[in-house]
């Protein structure tokens, strides 16, 4: 079974190279590593070129991370798809051996798992532990979400579903998670394990502007989607976060 890595870079030179090296280390033999670089400026492309186990190399001006993760789309050809942007890794190299075989079961269209933030300098530092937990519909009214670093699909959900909203600058990923689970109801798996360490440094909530700006998008998302949430969805979904901070 093929695995389609995708992964978004721009000026990444300092942090693609452990991305990289975490996925050509999997023990998962079957894996496709497609990296969309936004025409970067530093020697990011030299670095990604160096590996012979990369697949597919494009690099163009794009119109923001969502449109380059849908170039990704249309380029994989893998039956299971996943996005590891150019700052994170997986754990361990049996990370894509352990979502292989949970989708042995052809009942399951997506497989989960937990994630970590990592300090930006130094990633064995943990910052805060996302624990996913098991999946059930009605938590998604409670500000529920599973990472999305962490969030595997079938190519053929993603050839149902469609694409990611570039409307959304910050919450595409969410309404496509909306989207799979909430309104298509696709039938998912989760692994209670960390898959995926990502440094910190996410753009929804590098401020406080950009936080009432993700809620906004968060909202939208549901209308995208024809759903009505709670009056309160939105506000939990970052309040959710707040416990991560105490697991390590």
């Amino acid at each position: 079974m093929r695995i389609s890595v995708i992964t978004i870079s721009y000026n990444s030179a300092a942090t693609i190279k452990d991305t990289l090296q975490s996925v050509a280390g999997q023990e998962h033999n079957d894996v496709e590593h497609i990296i969309i670089d936004g025409k970067s400026t530093d020697n990011t492309v030299e670095i990604a070129s160096g590996f012979p186990h990369v697949a597919k190399l494009v690099s163009e001006q794009d119109k923001g991370l969502y449109d380059a993760m849908n170039k990704g789309l249309l380029l994989a050809s893998g039956d299971i798809i996943g996005i590891l942007n150019s700052d994170d890794i997986y754990t361990d190299s049996t990370v894509l051996k352990k979502v292989v075989q949970a989708f042995s079961d052809p009942a399951i269209h997506c497989v989960y798992g937990d994630l970590q933030y990592v300090h930006q300098y130094n990633p064995t530092r943990v910052l805060r532990t996302w624990k996913a937990g098991r999946f059930k519909h009605k938590n998604f009214l409670y500000g529920w979400m599973p990472p999305h670093p962490a969030f595997f699909v079938r190519k053929e959900v993603y050839d149902k579903v469609g694409f990611f909203d570039t409307t959304l600058q910050s919450a595409a990923d969410y309404e496509m998670i909306l989207r799979i689970l909430y309104t298509h109801q696709y039938t998912p798996f989760y692994i209670p394990e960390v898959l995926v360490k990502m440094r910190s440094g996410g753009i929804s909530n590098a401020s406080l502007k950009n936080r009432f700006r993700a809620n906004r998008e968060d909202a939208r998302a549901w209308k995208l989607n024809n759903k009505k949430p709670h009056f309160f969805t939105v506000y939990l979904k970052p309040l959710r976060k707040i416990p991560q901070y105490l697991i390590r």
